[in-house]
């Protein structure tokens, strides 16, 4: 039994190391430019039509990152992986990935999507200052739930960058951006 449970993690380890090695020496994305601009469009769009905080903040947000669909793994060892565009104005600037890795009782999989509202130019400039922006370090970044949602106005906001996370299926216990790797990509 023990041989069995060192196997196991020994593989387990070999894969997030080589999986590790394949996403870090991605620097292309997967997604054309034109399909993920309209799908993070639609995404930000789908946002503000049924979280009126969101729609509040966006007009005064300086640019928003949306990330339309992010797939989450794991068993015991778990990533996840996205693709996104940064939205100023309503038009794609720059494109992104998300990346993270999470270790502990964990079993599952699921889907999700997040859009970041950048409040101001210096948080902004963190994003592409950082060779490869870490949310969690750095500008303060607030995951917006649904209580808060509902109970927050404009007047009481006062951090760098606001979270939404929406669009969840699939079953895993947790969910949080906390730790989440962002890095600048090319789209295809």
């Amino acid at each position: 039994m023990k041989t069995t449970t060192a196997s196991f993690v020994v593989l387990m380890m070999a894969a997030l190391v080589l999986g590790a090695d394949r996403l870090g020496a991605q620097d292309k994305g997967k997604t054309a430019a034109g399909e993920l601009t309209k799908t993070s469009q639609a995404a930000l769009a789908k946002l503000t039509s049924t979280v009126p905080l969101a729609k509040i903040l966006a007009p005064q947000a300086h640019a928003i990152l949306v990330f339309p669909k992010v797939t989450k793994a794991g068993l015991g060892i778990g990533g996840q992986y996205g693709e996104g565009a940064l939205l100023k104005g309503g038009k794609a600037a720059a494109y992104y990935k998300t990346t993270g890795a999470s270790f502990g009782l964990q079993a599952g999989g699921q889907q999700y999507g997040y859009a970041m509202f950048f409040m101001n130019e210096k948080a902004l400039s963190e994003l592409d200052n950082a060779n490869g922006f870490e949310v969690g370090v750095g500008p303060s970044v607030v995951l917006v739930d649904e209580g808060m949602a509902k109970t927050t106005t404009t007047t009481t906001m006062k951090d760098d960058i606001y979270a939404f996370v929406f669009g969840q299926k699939g079953l895993m216990a947790g969910l949080g951006i906390q730790g989440n790797k962002i890095t600048k990509i090319t789209p295809k």
